[in-house]
C-alpha cells in the first residue's frame, strides 16, 4: 500500500516521525535552524489542522483539507513538487 492510500491519521503519524517534517515544522514555527521531536511535530500538525487528535483526520473533512494543504506545503519545501 502506498503512503497516499494509508488512512490520513496514519499518514500524519508517519510524517511526524520523519526528520525532514520535524525540521519543516520547526522552521514554520520560527526556529529556522531547529529540529523538532516527533512529539513537537505532532503538536504542530494538530495545531495546523485544528484538531485534538490525529484520528480526527479520518473523520473530519475540514481537518483533512487542512492536512492536504500542509502536505502540499511540506512537499514544496522538500522540493518534491515545485513551489508556487
Amino acid at each position: 500500500m502506498s503512503f497516499t492510500e494509508l488512512p490520513h491519521a496514519q499518514q500524519a503519524g508517519i510524517l511526524c516521525n520523519d526528520a525532514q517534517f520535524q525540521r519543516f515544522a520547526a522552521e514554520r514555527s520560527g526556529f529556522p535552524d531547529g529540529q523538532f521531536s516527533a512529539t513537537a511535530a505532532a503538536e504542530y500538525l494538530r495545531s495546523w489542522c485544528r484538531i485534538d487528535s490525529r484520528r480526527q483526520l479520518d473523520t473530519e473533512a475540514e481537518a483533512r483539507r487542512r492536512f492536504a494543504v500542509l502536505r502540499t506545503e511540506f512537499d514544496a519545501w522538500t522540493g518534491r513538487i515545485p513551489a508556487q
